[in-house]
């Protein structure tokens, strides 16, 4: 199959591709890009996939135009939940702006930890995106990928406990470079990231530790196919830091199952594999989001 570089396209959003039309409109918020090449949200609100930081930037704004959308996040494990909310905005397909509420349930497991049943770390991100160079779906005559760096600011609320399980800090700044390559041919997406971070379970139980304390740089990378015009599976995989003596920290990996229902609405949903939480082994279950947007 050929494609021209406008007129037709595979979109992509978190490992996601989707056929579509490009169009621009006069309005500010023009929303001519193909469909969700803005991309999905992650857990800590920038535009990518579920667990991973993608080089896209949010929304469906052109060059000329703004876009934006709002998400709710559900992971489900034998041990924890995890309930995430957050919108994010995309400023001339150039910066992206970003925020999450990461709110980690221990239910019945927060007795068992001493911490009491129900007991709930809560944590604010704050991300900010630029787009370098690169673009995702117009470049198919180069090698290039689009490329983006950014950071994510994040503070957490329970500095005492923290700190009582080795902890050094309760906020704490990541800083990641990202390339993603769309192979339109091929139906293929693949993502790349570099985060340098400090995170003990991406800043839910701090920042730093009493076994490490030091920015490293851990990897995050997604894989996408197309399986017809609404349906894509695909995979992610991220690694992190181990900083605490009281509990090692495991990759994260996911498999998701992701469909478009229009450009204005998409739903996503994954197996986890998050591995040990906090002295809980095999903590894998079930990841639902719902991203809504223009």
């Amino acid at each position: 199959m050929s494609w021209s570089k406008r007129a037709r396209g595979v979109a992509l959003a978190g490992g996601f591709l989707i056929c579509g039309t490009a169009h621009a409109e006069s309005s500010l918020f023009d929303s001519g890009k193909l469909l969700l090449t803005g991309g999905l949200s992650s857990i800590e609100g920038s535009g990518g996939g579920g667990i991973a930081t993608w080089a896209t930037i949010t929304g469906y704004g052109t060059d000329h135009g703004v876009g934006a959308n709002v998400h709710a996040t559900y992971v489900h494990t034998a041990g924890y939940d995890l309930r995430d909310y957050g919108a994010s905005a995309g400023l001339f397909n150039r910066v992206e702006l970003s925020y999450a509420r990461e709110e980690f349930d221990t239910g019945k497991t927060g007795g068992m930890l001493g911490l009491g049943e129900g007991f709930t770390f809560d944590q604010d991100v704050y991300g900010a995106k630029v787009r370098l160079l690169g673009d995702v779906v117009y470049d198919q005559d180069s090698l290039l990928p689009e490329i983006s760096a950014g950071l994510q600011y994040k503070q957490n609320d329970k500095g005492a406990i923290i700190h009582a399980v080795g902890g050094k800090n309760d906020s704490g700044t990541d800083y990641y470079i990202s390339a993603t390559k769309l192979f339109l041919n091929q139906n293929l997406v693949v993502d790349t990231t570099v985060r340098f971070t400090k995170a003990n379970q991406t800043g839910l139980l701090g920042f730093g530790g009493d076994r490490r304390d030091a920015y490293q740089p851990e990897f995050e990378g997604s894989v996408g196919y197309l399986v017809n015009k609404h349906l894509a599976l695909g995979g992610e995989y991220r690694t992190k830091p181990d900083n605490l003596r009281f509990a090692h920290e495991d990759d994260w990996y996911d498999l998701f199952a992701a469909y478009a229902i229009d450009k204005h609405l998409s739903v996503t949903l994954a197996y986890a594999d998050l591995g040990d939480i906090a002295t809980i082994r095999r903590q894998n279950g079930v990841y639902l989001s719902l991203q809504a947007g223009f």
